[in-house]
């Protein structure tokens, strides 16, 4: 049994179980930034090709510590049916199942500013068949806007039909309104609702098995980890900052119920994935502090003669702290 199943067992008879928390680095990247995806790689200054992009997730995924790897049909294709990398790892390989608007962020592109439109690359029966895996991540993102929702409740209503019938677990994600004009007045409370509406009408068998939401604070996790523990809320990482925030924002969900956490530019910008990832596990599974965890990750830096990106001082700071 994969880590995953593992954890999602011991949840299912206990959602508080602090022992059980998901991890998961988010590998999907090529089906949003185009040649940007990879990213630069710290230490030469270089764009990274996306065979260095794939040889980075066979590492991590060697490591053994994230419970899910995130990848594109196209990069799952290779690495779990070709190479077969997930054959004997604890490791639960997942594709992304859609791509909705919102995430077409090309040079130049205006979709971002634009009402997300439903869309996707692959099939379920492809990911399935060619991607060599039984979980996807669907993505939804609300317009604010009844005609545009309604569509993508639709479009997530076939996702899961297609999936039961094909044997595709899901998890989760959702985006608050992101076009100007249609944001509401208070996201965090907007995007619980919008979960908890979304699915109320859900059989227990089709529902995510759990959520990947922005984290809004505190206050905002503990309204949805309570109004219904079998959810089991989760957090994303968003873009690259301190390694602090990195570390701070999995510790503070985790404190006030988050279940789950899925990183993608924070371990792919940092200057050494696995000892980001290491860490980052260890904070998940309560055994570090944030403040210590980023201390160790500077000395481990200085061990491997790596140099930081940020002296020691600035990376123990906040870009941003989270509300609540």
């Amino acid at each position: 049994m994969r880590s995953l199943d593992e954890k999602l067992e011991r949840l299912r008879v206990d959602p508080s179980a602090g022992d059980a928390f998901i991890l998961a680095d988010a590998k999907d990247a090529d089906l949003a930034f185009g040649l940007a995806a990879p990213g630069i790689d710290p230490r030469t200054g270089r764009r990274r090709s996306l065979a260095e992009f794939r040889e980075q997730i066979v590492e991590i995924v060697r490591q053994g510590l994230v419970d899910i790897m995130l990848m594109s049909l196209g990069t799952s294709e290779l690495l779990t049916v070709e190479r077969r990398l997930f054959a004997d790892s604890p490791v639960t390989p997942a594709v992304r199942a859609n791509d909705t608007s919102d995430i077409h962020l090309l040079a130049g592109a205006a979709y971002p500013r634009q009402p997300p439109r439903p869309f996707h690359t692959a099939s379920v029966a492809q990911i399935r068949a060619r991607g060599g895996v039984d979980l996807g991540l669907y993505s939804l993102t609300p317009a604010n806007d009844a005609e545009r929702d309604v569509a993508q409740l639709e479009a997530y209503r076939s996702f899961r039909d297609q999936a039961d019938s094909s044997g595709l677990r899901h998890f989760l994600e959702v985006f608050p309104p992101l076009v100007a004009g249609e944001r509401p007045a208070d996201p965090g409370r907007f995007l619980n609702d919008f979960v908890a509406r979304t699915l109320a009408g859900v059989p227990r068998a089709s529902r995510p098995v759990f959520l990947k939401l922005p984290y809004f604070g505190g206050e905002v996790m503990r309204e949805l980890a309570a109004y219904d523990p079998g959810l089991l809320p989760g957090i994303l990482g968003g873009a690259s900052g301190t390694t602090y925030d990195a570390f701070f924002l999995l510790e503070d969900a985790r404190r006030h119920g988050a279940r789950a956490a899925l990183f993608g530019r924070k371990i792919k910008d940092c200057e050494h994935p696995l000892t980001f990832v290491a860490l980052l596990r260890a904070i998940a599974d309560g055994e570090l502090e944030a403040g210590e965890a980023c201390r160790m990750y500077h000395d481990e830096l200085r061990k491997l003669g790596i140099v930081p990106q940020r002296p020691l001082e600035q990376d123990l700071l906040l870009s941003s702290r989270p509300p609540g």
